[in-house]
């Protein structure tokens, strides 16, 4: 369990989890006993029939920061992307209830990414997509490489997973990442989840597995994916690059 996860399923939205990043003083940057909290979360809710929808949030001005870099360079000496990260990716791509999440502020790394697996995203007007895997000599997670260039297209996918293009809040609704920018991100991310909630859950459920496609494909991809981070970690390229992005913070 982690102290920077909480996990709450409010009286005033009946059939919600909500799963919130509660670490604001390192930019809710998520370590190892973060993704285990948000992993166990996830699959509780897939075996409770009351949790009709899940909703992911962040702090006011920051969803993510993205891993943490301690934790990284841990990860890099290991030359192993971490158990806990990778079961959270499967669990996240696993989820069988509707995944809504409100972003405000800094999205970075897997502060993007997890969005792809999510139904319905809102985001602020200040909010920034980023995820600079090749800066770091890394490459792309959460099956984002499969996913993205069928949600965005080549150019667009290829212009944030690997050139480390920042998107708008704007630009990521034009990209087809987010579904809206409103100002009050978590009074409609709430909103969204609630109305959700009160659909036929087996109707639901099954419309959603309709539109999200082939699973194993991307339980495949996260672990391709995975096998190639573990390699670039152990890279000379990529240690040059933690100690640099470290010498600069």
């Amino acid at each position: 369990m982690s102290d920077h996860i909480l996990i709450d399923r409010p009286e005033t939205l009946p059939g919600v989890q909500v799963i919130r990043l509660n670490r604001p003083e390192k930019k809710n940057a998520i370590t190892r006993a973060m993704y285990q909290t948000m992993t166990d979360a996830l699959r509780a809710a897939d075996v409770d029939p009351s949790i009709r929808a899940t909703l992911l949030l962040g702090s006011e001005g920051c969803f993510s920061a993205g891993n943490d870099m301690a934790e990284f360079l841990a990860f890099a000496v290991g030359g192993t992307m971490g158990r806990e990260v990778v079961d959270f990716l499967h669990a996240l791509a696993a989820h069988t209830k509707p995944l809504i999440s409100g972003v405000d502020g800094l999205a970075i790394g897997i502060g993007t990414t997890i969005h792809l697996h999510c139904d319905m995203t809102v985001a602020s007007p200040r909010s920034l997509f980023k995820a600079p895997f090749v800066d770091l000599a890394l490459v792309p997670e959460a099956a984002s490489s499969l996913i993205a260039p069928r949600l965005m297209g080549h150019q667009r996918a290829f212009a944030l997973l690997v050139a480390g293009e920042s998107f708008s809040a704007e630009e990521a609704h034009a990209a087809g990442l987010i579904w809206k920018v409103v100002e009050e991100v978590e009074a409609e991310a709430m909103e969204i989840a609630r109305r959700l909630a009160t659909k036929p859950p087996e109707a639901l459920r099954a419309a959603r597995e309709l539109l999200r496609g082939n699973r194993e494909e991307i339980a495949g991809r996260i672990d391709e994916e995975a096998h190639h981070f573990a390699v670039r970690l152990r890279s000379a390229e990529a240690r040059a690059a933690f100690e640099a992005f470290m010498a600069k913070k």
